[in-house]
């Protein structure tokens, strides 16, 4: 026997229980370059009064000196999450010079990729190792593919919400088997990894829903081989008719290297094995490259990987890491904490680039992936996952788009968005329903009705929102307007969950931080890599 959605909402729908449903944990982290007011790419480094990029909490910055990333803490409203987000951007625009942030995920004109900054991180082995990182990026996948901009959402529920849920497996195992329960952790784990399975059947949605990237200016390529059939608008951005995030296209963010990859889904053991084994797998193409060439390092190693942050997935299993402690062994050691999704553009009709009404679906979408059992998928499930996902990008909009929907049973049937949409929305409005019952509030059933819109009408989404845009006018001026317009609208706004202190506090501190990593290291810089990849 197999538990089923209403089973799940049912118990969480008693009041009891309906506090551990209120009990979700959210992070966002927001990438997004800094651009002159003309358009162009930043040329100056990382501000010093935005903090140390290596130690700040809340301002780092990602492949460039000039892609700054944006942390919120874990929050439990989703109101905190974006307030949150707001006041690390306003801080961030009053203090960079008159510079804006792109609003968009795939990069503004860029003359020459050579000339972006990697991003730099102090003197200590720690902050060479991150820059040399970002250095066998360049020289693997070039820059362009490293300046372009997503948001990631980090997501957890409460001990209390995995508690209820065992309890209710610990009966059902009960009365059909003799099969001993699992501790809780070991049983958190195992229903995260659930989660990513259910995720990965159904996450070609997110694109769908969210993607909002069919465009690129046309400097994004710079001699790059291709085959998709750009059309040019009358401004002269390129785009595909149906794509709805070319971001997350064979243009974007993907590897050849790692398709080859079997990173197993199934359970948290050979996951972290399938990692660890991923970043010793020899790569003949990056030996090439050479490691350390004339006294100067290209890249950490020739692996596939050279650390397990370079592999490139839509959803990521989570653990926070001790200091020196690679993400893996901190996941085999103490289990799973949180899921990471890494599916999402930037927003460009959002000032943090993440709507408070986006954060309301993914709340009911991840709680969904939580409440459908579903069975360990092998190699070929996956690929049609992952066809599905590739297909959406490139032409989610297309009427003709036909998916493959695989079942527990392997059985597999083609679907139209509408069609498929439509049967997963029909139970998205139960778990909304039961959210808006645990927080009190309406907001989760407006969202489903405002995203199933989408699913019956593709013009409303913001691809095809973005294509008309550019029909009328130039990409680069219209993303131009909005960055100037949420520059004034957050020097507008007060604090909401910071402050002025908070912030000139934690600038020097993390400066004061980032010397005493440097003043303490002991090891030379080979010998510490040495050390790390031992």
């Amino acid at each position: 026997m197999t538990l089923s959605l209403t089973d799940y909402i049912g118990t969480f729908s008693q009041s009891e229980n309906l506090a551990a449903v209120a009990g979700i944990g959210r992070g966002i982290e927001r990438e997004a370059l800094r651009i002159l007011p003309e358009g162009k790419l930043s040329e100056h480094g990382h501000y010093h009064q935005l903090g140390s990029a290596l130690t700040h909490g809340q301002i780092t910055t990602d492949y460039s000196e000039t892609l700054l990333e944006f942390i919120t803490p874990v929050s439990h409203s989703p109101e905190q999450a974006i307030a949150q987000l707001q006041d690390i951007q306003k801080y961030t625009l009053e203090n960079i010079e008159g510079e804006l942030l792109w609003p968009m995920s795939m990069p503004c004109f860029v003359n020459d990729a050579e000339k972006i900054p990697l991003a730099q991180y102090g003197s200590s082995n720690i902050g060479k190792m991150k820059t040399v990182y970002r250095q066998g990026l360049k020289n693997r996948y070039g820059s362009m593919m490293q300046v372009i901009s997503g948001i990631h959402f980090n997501f957890s529920f409460s001990q209390d919400f995995w508690q209820v849920q065992k309890n209710l497996h610990d009966a059902e195992k009960l009365a059909t088997s003799s099969e001993q329960p699992l501790a809780l952790d070991d049983f958190i784990s195992e229903r995260y990894f659930s989660i990513l399975r259910n995720y990965k059947r159904f996450c070609w949605l997110i694109p769908y829903l969210y993607g909002s990237s069919p465009t690129i200016c046309g400097s994004f390529l710079q001699g790059k081989e291709h085959k998709l059939p750009f059309k040019k608008s009358p401004f002269g951005a390129l785009y595909l008719e149906h794509a709805t995030s070319l971001r997350m296209s064979d243009l974007g963010y993907t590897s050849s290297e790692q398709s080859a990859l079997k990173i197993c889904y199934n359970n948290l053991a050979d996951y972290v094995d399938g990692v660890q084994q991923a970043i010793k797998l020899k790569s003949k193409d990056f030996a090439d490259i050479g490691i350390k060439v004339n006294g100067k390092y290209q890249q950490l190693n020739d692996n596939v990987l050279q650390i397990e942050n370079e592999l490139y997935a839509p959803i990521r299993p989570k653990r926070v890491a001790k200091s020196g402690e690679k993400p893996s062994v901190a996941l085999g050691e103490r289990g799973v904490e949180y899921i990471e999704v890494r599916a999402l553009d930037v927003n460009p009709f959002s000032d943090t680039g993440i709507s408070i009404e986006q954060v309301h679906f993914l709340d009911i979408f991840l709680t969904y992936c939580a409440f459908l059992d579903n069975e360990e998928f092998d190699c070929a499930a996956q690929k049609i996952h992952d066809s599905n996902m590739n297909e959406v990008v490139l032409r989610g909009r297309d009427p003709e788009l036909l998916l493959s929907d695989s079942n527990n049973q392997g059985e597999v049937k083609l679907k139209s968005v509408t069609t498929w949409g439509n049967e997963i929305f029909e139970q998205l409005h139960l778990v909304a329903e039961l959210l808006d019952k645990a927080y009190q509030t309406s907001n989760y059933s407006a969202a489903i009705v405002r995203e199933q819109a989408k699913i019956n009408d593709a013009s409303l989404t913001p691809s095809a929102q973005l294509i008309s845009v550019i029909q009328e006018q130039c990409l680069s001026g219209y993303a131009l307007d909005k960055a100037s317009l949420y520059q004034q609208q957050a020097k507008a706004r007060d604090y909401q969950f910071y402050d002025q202190a908070f912030f000139d506090n934690s600038v020097p501190a993390s400066h004061q931080a980032q010397q005493k990593i440097e003043a303490d290291d002991e090891l030379d810089f080979d010998d510490f890599l040495s050390d790390y990849f031992a």
